[in-house]
């Protein structure tokens, strides 16, 4: 399936959360809310501060991001600019599903224009995004070998994916991996094991 064909499930603004639109107060978080930073994942805002810029005071999010114990700082101004969000609610879970258990219709043939869409679908920070990004590899993977830049780009979309949907569902991501896997069966696609990607 093209990118063009995964729009209807796409809002217009790509830091839609599936199931509602946010607003100025769905981008006021707390210490220890559990968002998403696109690209790098699920994080927890550890503290928020205030730091000065010359004659400014700035407020941020110090965020850390699970993968990584990467600590980030976000103006707290510019949270929606760079695409942070909250993790999607259980029952958007749904949706992501829906888009996974559609059949593939291909991609794009030549593999520096396909990651280049791909990289920019990533940067959304949108899990159906991801989830696009994901599948049209896998399916892309079982046809011929990717790329190694593809490689770790499958490899990162399916740690986004599982990690959030782990996160929403709130069970252990060997559940979500079970239920991916199934999920993925009905167009004949394989979820590939965490442990292809080791070297």
């Amino acid at each position: 399936m093209r990118y063009s064909n995964y729009k209807r499930f796409l809002p217009a603004n790509p830091y839609y959360l599936p199931g509602c639109l946010m607003s100025s107060a769905d981008l006021n978080f707390h210490i220890g809310d559990k968002v998403v930073y696109p690209n790098h994942g699920v994080g927890i805002i550890e503290q928020i501060g205030s730091r000065s810029i010359g004659a400014a005071v700035e407020r941020y999010y110090l965020l850390n991001i699970k993968a990584s114990s990467l600590k980030v700082m976000v103006p707290c101004q510019n949270a929606g600019n760079v695409g942070l969000r909250r993790v999607i609610r259980n029952g958007d879970v749904q949706k992501v599903l829906d888009l996974l258990s559609l059949s593939e219709n291909g991609s794009n043939g030549d593999w520096k224009d396909r990651f280049k869409e791909n990289s920019e679908r990533m940067r959304t920070g949108s899990l159906l995004e991801v989830a696009g990004v994901l599948k049209s590899l896998i399916a892309l993977h079982q046809a011929k070998p990717l790329s190694f830049r593809e490689k770790k780009m499958l490899e990162r979309a399916r740690y986004l994916l599982v990690s959030e949907l782990a996160l929403a569902r709130n069970c252990e991501e060997t559940k979500i991996e079970e239920l991916l896997t199934l999920t993925l069966a009905k167009c004949n696609l394989r979820f590939p094991e965490a442990s292809e990607f080791q070297a």
